[in-house]
């Protein structure tokens, strides 16, 4: 099966992996951002339960790029699982958070940091080496 490819050679679903997976990032980003303004009474719960909604979609559509990726370039099947286990987390995220159990949303903040850290580094260092050799 062959692959469109930019301009640099990388193949689309790398190129998607690295765009959804650097989302992911900003959008955790905010959510720091905004987590640390709630501290002190009257934060802007507002705009971090926006910002949960919309890593939701990043995160999902991370998991649909990390797998079509796996699908045209035969990769390994980590990024896809790790992708999909950070959408799953940041379902129980929203919850514990809003249900206001910070002993589970805090340290789960941490799990998702790294997974799509890991991921993302990932897309933009491990995958492209071997979409280029393709």
């Amino acid at each position: 099966m062959t692959t469109t490819t930019t301009p640099t050679g990388l193949s689309a679903p790398v190129r998607a992996l690295q765009a959804t997976t650097t989302l992911v990032l900003l959008v955790l980003a905010w959510q720091f951002v905004t987590a640390g303004q709630m501290i002190p009474r009257g934060g802007p719960e507002e705009l971090h339960a926006a910002g949960a909604i919309v890593l939701h979609v990043a995160s999902g559509l991370a998991v649909v790029a990390a797998f079509l990726l796996n699908r045209t370039a035969r990769g390994p099947w980590w990024p896809t699982v790790l992708t999909a286990v950070v959408f799953v987390l940041t379902f129980v995220q929203a919850y514990t958070g809003s249900h206001g159990v910070l002993a589970v949303h805090v340290p789960c903040a941490i799990v998702l940091t790294v997974g799509s850290v890991w991921v993302a580094a990932w897309s933009w260092l491990g995958s492209t080496a071997s979409a280029r050799r393709r």
